[in-house]
C-alpha cells in the first residue's frame, strides 16, 4: 500500500459518511414529514431503524418508509463501518495517512531546515533549531530516533535520506538549509550531491566522520564540512588555553545560554534605513545598543572590527553581538513583525 492507495480509501470513506449523512438527514425529514413529530422523535426513530434496534409504533406511511430506510440503510451503514474500521486497523494503513498528514504539512513549509540523521549530533541541532523557533522536518529511518522525533513534537519522514524523493518529500526546494548528519560518510556524500542537485542555491552542512572526508564533501557540493573528532579536539584545546573566551562565545551562540549578550548574523536587505551610510551615521550602536564585530560583503570578504566610517551595503552580513531583546527589536526594524515569529 502506498500514499496514493491511502489517499483513495480516505476519499471513498469521506465518501460513505457523506452518503451516510444524507441518509440520515432523509430519514428525519421523512419521519417528521410521515409521523407528524419533533425533530428530536425523528431523530431516535432514524438511528433506531438503520441499526434496527427495536420495532417502533408506526402508522402505515411509517412503516413503509421505516423498512425502505432498512433496505437501503442498512448495507450503507455496515459497510461504512467496515471499511472504515479497515483503515484503522490496518497499521501499515495508519502509518500512510500519517505520511500524509505530514506530506500535507510539509507543502506549506518554507525556509526551512532537512537534518538528515537523528542520532546524538541530529539530536543537539535539531533542539538548537527547534529552540529558536526553526521550522524543520527530520529524515530517519532508526525506531529509535523516530520515537525521540515524535516524544519531541519534531515533524519527521521515516524515510532513508539517500532517496532523492525523501529529499522531495521534505521540500528540498523550497528549505533554507540541508543537514546531513548520518553515521555513514559515503552516505553523506550522497545527500549532499542529491541535495545540491536538486536545489543549486541551497545551504548544505555535512558531517565529515573520517579523515579526508572534507574534500570530497566539497566537492559533492557541501558549503559547511564539521568533522566532529576535529571539532572536539580543538574544543578541548581552546578550554584548556582560552578557557573564558571559549565559554564566552559557546554561551552567546547558544540559545540556551541565558547570556545577557548573545551574537546573531543580519543580513541587509535593500530597503534596510541605513543602506549605503556608515556605520556611524546607521545609528545601530544608539538606537539598538548593539556592537558590530564584522561586515561579511555580498563578495564574501569579510571586515573585523569595523571603523565607525565603514559603509554598510544592501547585501552585507552583519555581526552583531548584544542583548537579545535589543537583536529582536533590530531583526523587527530590518525584516518586519514576522521575522520574531
Amino acid at each position: 500500500m502506498d500514499l496514493s492507495s491511502i489517499s483513495r480509501k480516505i476519499r471513498y470513506a469521506k465518501i460513505l459518511l457523506f452518503s451516510l449523512l444524507l441518509l440520515f438527514v432523509f430519514g428525519i425529514v421523512g419521519f417528521m414529514f410521515l409521523e407528524k413529530i419533533s425533530v428530536i422523535e425523528a431523530m431516535y426513530l432514524t438511528i433506531g431503524t438503520l441499526t434496527t434496534v427495536a420495532p417502533f409504533d408506526l402508522h402505515d406511511e411509517g412503516r413503509v418508509f421505516a423498512l425502505i430506510l432498512i433496505f437501503f440503510g442498512f448495507g450503507l451503514v455496515a459497510t461504512t463501518a467496515a471499511f472504515i474500521g479497515n483503515i484503522f486497523l490496518d497499521a501499515n494503513g495508519l502509518e500512510l495517512y500519517r505520511r500524509r498528514k505530514v506530506q500535507k504539512k510539509l507543502q506549506k513549509f518554507s525556509d526551512h531546515y532537512i537534518i538528515c540523521g537523528h542520532g546524538q549530533m541530529g539530536q543537539i541541532v535539531a533542539a538548537e533549531l527547534q529552540q529558536s523557533g526553526k521550522e524543520l522536518v527530520v529524515l530517519e529511518r532508526e525506531e529509535q530516533a523516530l520515537m525521540r522525533c515524535r516524544e519531541a513534537g519534531i515533524t519527521y519522514l521515516d524515510q532513508d535520506a539517500t532517496d532523492e524523493e525523501a529529499l522531495v518529500e521534505a521540500g528540498v526546494e523550497r528549505a533554507k538549509a540541508v543537514i546531513s548528519l548520518v553515521n555513514r560518510d559515503a552516505d553523506n556524500v550522497f545527500i549532499v550531491v542529491t541535495a545540491r542537485a536538486l536545489n543549486p542555491d541551497i545551504f548544505i552542512s555535512a558531517r565529515a566522520n573520517t579523515k579526508g572526508v572534507e574534500k570530497k564533501l566539497y566537492h559533492a557540493g557541501a558549503n559547511h564540512v564539521v568533522s566532529p573528532y576535529a571539532s572536539a579536539a580543538v574544543r578541548i584545546i581552546q578550554n584548556i588555553l582560552r578557557p573564558t573566551i571559549t565559554d564566552f562565545l559557546d554561551t552567546a551562540i547558544s540559545t540556551e545560554g541565558g547570556l545577557p549578550l548573545q551574537l546573531e548574523e543580519l543580513k541587509v536587505p535593500d530597503d534596510a534605513p541605513f543602506v549605503n551610510r556608515t556605520l556611524m551615521d546607521s545609528r545601530i550602536r544608539n538606537d539598538f545598543d548593539l556592537i558590530i564585530v564584522a561586515i561579511q560583503r555580498r563578495n564574501g570578504s569579510r571586515v573585523y572590527n569595523p571603523s565607525s566610517l565603514e559603509p554598510i551595503n544592501a547585501g552585507d552580513t552583519l555581526i552583531a553581538i548584544g542583548p537579545r531583546d535589543n537583536l529582536d527589536r533590530f531583526m523587527e526594524m530590518l525584516y518586519g513583525p514576522e521575522a520574531l515569529t
